[in-house]
C-alpha cells in the first residue's frame, strides 16, 4: 500500500493551493483596506474629541463641578499641608530611626556572639490629613467620570445615522 497521493488527488491539491493563495491575496487586500479605514476613523475620532467632546466636558465641568472644586480647594490644600507635615515630621524621622536601629542592631549582633538584640518598632499614630487627601482624590475622580457620562449621554443623537445603512462602494 502506497502513501503517496494519486494523480487525481495531486490535481485537487494543486487546485486547493491555488484557491488558498487567491483567498490569501484577497484577505491581504481587505486587511489593508481595513487598516486604512481604521486610521481614518482614528483621526476623525481624535478630531471629534478635540473639537466637540473636550469643550463639552469643560463646559459641564465649569457648570457642575467648578463651584464645588473651588469650595473644596482650601480643604485639599490643608489636607496636602497636613500630609506633607506628617511625612516630614513623623514618617521620615521614623524611617530614619528604624534604619538607624536596624543598622545598630546589625552591628551589635555581629560584635556580640552570644547576646540577643531586641529592636522595638516605633508606635503608629493615625492622622486625618492623608485620609482627607484620599477622599478628595476619589471625589475628583468621581466628578470627572460624572462629567464624561453627562457629556456622552447628552450627545445620543450624534450616533444615529441619517441615512439607512447601505453597502460600501467597491
Amino acid at each position: 500500500m502506497s502513501l503517496s497521493p494519486s494523480k487525481k488527488q495531486k490535481k485537487e491539491l494543486k487546485k486547493l493551493q491555488k484557491s488558498a493563495a487567491e483567498l490569501w491575496e484577497k484577505q491581504q487586500v481587505v486587511a489593508g483596506d481595513a487598516a486604512a479605514l481604521a486610521r481614518v476613523v482614528g483621526k476623525q475620532a481624535k478630531r471629534f474629541g478635540r473639537e466637540r467632546l473636550a469643550p463639552a466636558a469643560q463646559e459641564k465641568y465649569d457648570e457642575y463641578l467648578s463651584p464645588y472644586v473651588d469650595r473644596a480647594r482650601p480643604y485639599a490644600e490643608r489636607g496636602y499641608a497636613a500630609s506633607k507635615k506628617t511625612l516630614d515630621n513623623r514618617v521620615l524621622p521614623a524611617v530614619g530611626s528604624l534604619v538607624g536601629r536596624a543598622a545598630g542592631a546589625w552591628d551589635a549582633a555581629r560584635q556580640a556572639t552570644g547576646r540577643t538584640v531586641i529592636v522595638e518598632p516605633p508606635k503608629k499614630k493615625r492622622k486625618t490629613g492623608p485620609v482627607l487627601a484620599v477622599l478628595l482624590g476619589l471625589g475628583a475622580a468621581f466628578g470627572i467620570a460624572f462629567v464624561a457620562w453627562q457629556t456622552l449621554r447628552a450627545d445620543d443623537e450624534l450616533w444615529v445615522a441619517d441615512d439607512p445603512l447601505s453597502a460600501p462602494d467597491a
